[in-house]
């Protein structure tokens, strides 16, 4: 009996956290038996907040325009946390370079990524889901997860090219 008593606490706290993403972090954590800080809370706070891509060193930035002291390393350090609890994908978008987004729980969308000007731009399209997920039953796959880039020209590019 003693030991559900933490785990009951802690499970309260991630019910108080105020996302379905922080507090799911903060069960990670719990298992990770990791400890929950305030600069964590901060970054994760930051990440959860925000939508579309950035880099680890805007996060840095928006913290400390908010008088919030948070290391560089500890800033990277939560993202790799994140990452390892899929909260935070990193994506490579070939020469446009690296960017990280915050998975929204209960949310996907997939990539066309600009070889022009490097500009992403995000879709999410049913048909192409469905199908996805009907040729993992096909082939016996239980998906988890899946990130879908498509490389190209947007509309502005290939309207400047053809003037």
């Amino acid at each position: 009996m003693a030991k559900s008593a933490p785990a009951r606490k802690s499970t309260e706290q991630a019910a108080r956290a105020g996302t379905p993403e922080k507090s799911e972090f903060l069960r990670f954590l719990e298992w990770k038996k990791l400890k929950r800080t305030r600069q964590r809370d901060a970054v994760a706070n930051e990440i959860f907040r925000g939508r579309g891509h950035f880099e680890p060193e805007e996060i840095v930035q928006r913290l400390k325009k908010s008088r919030t002291r948070v290391s560089r390393a500890t800033v990277y350090r939560t993202l790799e946390l994140l990452r390892e609890c899929q909260l935070v994908e990193k994506l490579d978008f070939g020469e446009a370079g690296a960017l990280y987004e915050h998975v929204h729980l209960g949310e996907h969308h997939d990539h066309f990524i600009c070889t022009r000007c490097g500009k992403v731009i995000e879709f999410h399209n049913a048909d192409l889901e469905a199908l996805q997920s009907g040729i993992c039953a096909k082939y016996g796959f239980h998906d988890t997860h899946h990130s879908l880039r498509i490389f190209g020209e947007c509309r502005e590019c290939r309207g400047s090219r053809n003037s």
